[in-house]
């Protein structure tokens, strides 16, 4: 059986391929789309297949695809552009004959009002129109998230937050790449998994964590969402950013980062990593 992964090259691509090995997949039966084959040398050296693949190139899609029977549509990154992409490889991987499409989603796409949602809520309905068979995986929030944070918080001594008391089960980007892999492997069609981290967390926690890898104190400071737009507007920050920074505030504060289903430590088959591991890992 053919595997095929998008964005191979990416940070959660990539993992899925080398978690994929280490399944026991045999490298032959593993496709790195890229749209860049050089960047993954390291891949193909391993024998791992690799071919051009780029959602804004729909030439490339087809023979892409071609002979793939499971694929792993990693969701691009490219905000405004996702569901046109999108949608053209679903189209593509229908007209090539592939079996089976895993996505990576988001938590509860139908209602959400976490910016980034929309278009998982549209990639999900063109999967369910396409006829195509499909598992979708609904990806919590990343440990990684967080890292970026990381280096401002210690200097400002304080965590800028609109999300009230809201809490957030995230998890590691190996643990949610080797869940995809896993089910990528697999055969199961027609389910939907919500992957989340086994521990959910307060913004209070992450101030502990932050305070704890730092080696000195993080405090909390919770406003409205008008208030921290107000404030990143007065560091210079554009409207986008500012929107996507109070908008996953408030979904956050609504509780739509609060995984407790269980599905990925039962993917994993092992407790999820906690954050405070990728905050050391990544300081």
């Amino acid at each position: 059986m053919t595997l095929a992964v998008t964005g191979a090259s990416g940070h959660l691509g990539r993992l899925v391929v080398t978690h994929l090995l280490a399944l026991g997949v045999a490298p032959g039966d593993i496709v790195a789309l890229v749209r860049r084959p050089d960047a993954v040398a390291d891949l193909a050296g391993r024998g791992v297949a690799v071919r051009a693949f780029d959602y804004d190139r729909p030439e490339t899609l087809a023979a892409g695809l071609e002979g793939v029977d499971s694929l792993l549509l990693v969701s691009g990154t490219a905000f405004g552009s996702r569901e046109a992409q999108h949608r053209a490889v679903i189209e593509a991987a229908k007209a090539a004959g592939v079996g089976r499409i895993v996505y990576t989603s988001a938590p509860m796409s139908a209602t959400s009002v976490n910016p980034v949602v929309p278009e998982h809520r549209a990639t999900e309905q063109a999967l369910a129109e396409s006829g195509v068979p499909h598992v979708v995986l609904r990806n919590g929030w990343y440990h990684e998230n967080y890292l970026r944070d990381l280096a401002s918080a210690g200097q400002a001594g304080e965590i800028l937050t609109a999300a009230g008391e809201g809490l957030v089960s995230s998890a590691s980007r190996n643990d949610l790449a080797e869940a995809a892999a896993r089910v990528l492997a697999g055969d199961e069609v027609g389910r939907t998994y919500t992957l989340g981290g086994d521990v959910a967390w307060s913004v209070d926690d992450l101030a502990a964590d932050y305070s704890a890898v730092l080696g000195r104190p993080v405090a909390v400071r919770r406003v409205s969402g008008e208030e921290k737009a107000a404030i990143l507007a007065s560091f210079g920050l554009d409207e986008g950013t500012i929107g996507f920074a109070v908008g996953v505030d408030a979904a956050i504060a609504a509780g739509e980062l609060a995984i407790d289903t269980g599905d990925l430590s039962r993917i994993l088959g092992r407790p999820t990593a906690p954050i405070i591991d990728t905050l050391r890992a990544g300081a």
